[in-house]
């Protein structure tokens, strides 16, 4: 959530860039609200400043014996109107509060400006296509080998996948790995709920902007409602929802295995084929807890720790710095991780690394104690892929696939599947 203190001094300044996100800002319902929260907060001072002078008055009366009826009937009255001030100055807060938490961040000044995903700018790429001496198919065209949409579809429907055999166990080991990769980095492995609630979601931004993306259910006892989680970030980042950090601790970095769940509502028509977009899948996520000063560096390093999975696979990728118009709701800057898919003949998005600035922490109200003083400052948060499971498989497969259908499995793996070398396709 912004600063409302900065929508106070920096309106225009703030409107113009959240328009470089698409985001047209609601600035005539904005200042009416505004408006009646400051007229409400002026009464409300006024009625104070009247009610301490009669208060006086009537402690100076009552030590001369004098009769101060009157006077308590003003200090009732203005009670009474007192506590209507703060019905309405409650009332607007809150019609506030939803208003701004459906507005994105505002962009980091060194965020690329663009409209879409058109405009994202290349920083880097890193390793070599390679090269076959035959037609390289996508991965839902590689028989054999144990991946099975008709059974998926049988059991839930569409945008879902069983795995199989070897299969199976090469996608365990690819989470695996990287969960040990990153343990050895400085990160906590932490198991989190796959249910949240709608204070968590709200927390880092998914709610009540994308509700539709979310699964939700309700248990039978109490009515509780509680959402399947789209991504561990959501639980990772809220393990400091309302706490109060101390300096000489952050950095924290913590890491994740699950699974994720997203009803891709958006995402009518695309990537129907294949595991690149379906409904449940599973992630590593990793997410920062840092000081404000710390958060530029630690979005460059969180990226290289997705990106050195990446290279310990051997899988070509390049790095994207999205635009404006193109990033998530909560993040100030992002870089995207792109692999090269050679049965698509493209890079694919396998991770996105963002830097959210306080504005999730504001949310949570997540804070943190600066080195020698006594008021506490909201921290900053940054979350990434590393990676996502499913499509590091899927990427695996088509630039590991061999002429005779076989999978061969990169030798870091090999230590996860006892030593096996390749998946062998069967007929």
């Amino acid at each position: 959530m912004l600063d409302p203190k900065l929508l106070r001094t920096n309106l225009e300044e703030l409107i113009s860039a959240l328009e470089t996100r698409n985001f047209k800002f609601p600035r005539e319902e904005y200042e009416k609200l505004e408006a009646r929260r400051k007229n409400s907060q002026t009464q409300s001072e006024e009625l104070q400043s009247k009610r301490k002078k009669i208060s006086q008055e009537i402690g100076k009366l009552k030590a001369q014996g004098a009769d101060t009826s009157d006077l308590m009937q003003q200090i009732a009255d203005l009670d009474a109107a007192q506590q209507k001030s703060e019905e309405e100055f409650n009332t607007v807060q809150s019609a506030l509060d939803n208003l701004l938490a459906r507005v994105p961040n505002i962009p980091d000044p060194s965020t690329p400006i663009g409209k879409n995903e058109d405009e994202n700018q290349e920083i880097r790429r890193v390793g070599e296509q390679p090269q076959f001496n035959f037609e390289p198919k996508e991965h839902a065209d590689l028989t054999g080998i144990g991946l099975d949409f008709e059974a998926a579809a049988k059991l839930s429907g569409a945008r879902f996948a069983v795995m199989r055999g070897e299969l199976a166990r090469l996608h365990r080991a690819i989470a695996q790995f990287m969960l040990d990769s990153h343990a050895k980095n400085g990160y906590t492995e932490v198991y989190v709920p796959y249910l949240a609630n709608a204070k968590t979601l709200f927390g880092t931004g998914q709610l009540p902007k994308f509700s539709q993306d979310l699964f939700k259910t309700e248990l039978s006892e109490g009515g509780r409602e509680f959402y399947l989680i789209p991504t561990a970030e959501v639980q990772l980042t809220n393990l400091v929802a309302d706490e109060i950090l101390e300096e000489k601790n952050l950095p924290l970095k913590f890491t994740a295995h699950t699974p994720c769940f997203r009803s891709e509502a958006g995402s009518a028509g695309r990537d129907v084929r294949g595991m690149i977009r379906q409904h449940q899948f599973d992630k590593v996520e990793l997410v920062w807890i840092t000081a404000p000063e710390q958060s530029d560096a630690a979005l460059e390093e969180l990226t290289a720790d997705a990106e050195r999975i990446l290279q310990a696979l051997q899988l070509p990728y390049r790095v994207m710095a999205l635009c404006t118009g193109d990033m998530g709701f909560s993040a100030r800057k992002t870089y995207d991780l792109e692999v090269w898919l050679p049965g698509q003949g493209k890079y694919r998005e396998i991770s996105s690394c963002s830097n959210c600035g306080d504005f999730q922490a504001r949310r949570m109200l997540a804070r943190y104690r600066p080195n020698g003083e006594k008021k506490p400052r909201l921290v900053h948060t940054l979350n990434g892929s590393a990676l996502a499971v499913g499509r590091t498989l899927v990427a695996v497969l088509e630039n590991y696939q061999q002429a005779d259908g076989s999978i061969a499995i990169p030798e870091v793996l090999r230590p996860y599947m006892s030593g096996l070398e390749k998946i062998s396709a069967r007929a």
